[in-house]
């Protein structure tokens, strides 16, 4: 497979979970308002901050209000971001390898391009937020059905899978970092109540508070809810569970070493981690470390089966010595 193809299809398998995780994100965040306790600060300024786009964000913003950020996250252009530009780059990365992927497939990315740009703005507004959020989730179940079920298994849908477990494993730990800078600004009057409901949200924009309760037992905890968010194998969302898919898929592909390595450093790190240390104080440093490792998985990818440009240059160096 040429280099620039399986850099497309990584970064069309990024760009699809990347507008899912992003409507998971605001989502959540949305919930959190509406039932948090009034004594509760919330601010849509931690979702800036989550995001890592807080340079870019104020260069655009004064205020971190819920209109700039909510625009911002999900409609603005100018934030490689944001659902709108995600949806965009997506269809371009399909549009010039739509020949390896099935036609109901690019159908339908064409669609969800479409509609995104037409109803975007919808988002803005309370009360057409949660529909269109809702809509884009749809949009991206069905694409990564339809791949699933009609796409051929081989080298390129690897490389979709391969983008598709870098991304979801960041925003899973981006969304636990919801729940922990929560918890670590709410005052210590709030209610005890006030931790379950943090959780339960934190649980459900990952689509998992159903799998959580066929796990645990007990009452739905902090420390229980994070142990099963990075180390639940089963859970497709889990950290471990998207560690142990992109080691699959990453020893299928020739020269692997070095992925594999930076990948299995990062499994052996989410395994032994303590839970209960990590919830006394260190668990927003431990996902912080965690992102890292995460880009550096990315950047071994990369350099491993997208550097296209170095291998030209000596191509031409080849060719001009026979030549």
């Amino acid at each position: 497979m040429l280099s620039r193809v399986a850099e497309r299809m990584y970064w069309f398998g990024r760009y699809l979970e990347r507008a899912e995780n992003m409507a998971r994100l605001v989502n959540v965040n949305a919930s959190l308002l509406l039932d948090l306790p009034r004594m509760v600060k919330q601010t849509w300024g931690d979702l800036i901050n989550i995001t890592g786009c807080s340079d870019l964000f104020y260069d655009r913003h004064e205020k971190a209000e819920e209109r700039n950020v909510i625009r911002f996250l999900v409609a603005e252009a100018g934030n490689p971001g944001s659902i709108l530009s995600s949806i965009r780059m997506l269809r371009e990365n399909v549009r010039t390898t739509r020949e390896i992927m099935p036609s109901e497939a690019w159908e339908q990315i064409n669609e969800f391009h479409i509609f995104v740009k037409n109803n975007v703005n919808s988002a803005l507004k309370r009360d057409g937020r949660h529909e269109f959020l809702d809509a884009v989730l749809n949009f991206c179940h069905l694409i990564s059905g339809l791949l699933s079920s009609s796409m051929s298994h081989g080298e390129a849908y690897n490389f979709t899978l391969i983008g598709r477990n870098i991304e979801r494993a960041d925003m899973t730990t981006r969304i636990i970092d919801v729940g922990c800078l929560n918890l670590i600004h709410h005052p210590d009057s709030t209610p005890e109540t006030y931790d379950n409901i943090l959780w339960m949200n934190i649980l459900r924009s990952l689509s998992g508070y159903q799998m959580y309760r066929q796990h645990m037992l007990e009452r739905i905890n902090g420390e229980d809810v994070v142990a099963f968010l990075m180390r639940d194998k089963e859970f497709p969302r889990a950290i471990i569970h998207c560690l142990d898919e992109l080691n699959e898929c990453v020893s299928r592909l020739p020269k692997n070493d070095y992925p594999l390595r930076s990948i299995s450093r990062v499994q052996r790190a989410v395994q032994e981690l303590d839970v209960i240390k990590l919830m006394n104080g260190k668990l927003h440093e431990f996902i912080d470390t965690l992102q890292v490792d995460l880009a550096d998985i990315h950047s071994q990818v990369s350099q491993t089966w997208f550097d296209y440009s170095s291998n030209e240059v000596l191509a031409e160096q080849d060719q001009a010595r026979t030549g």
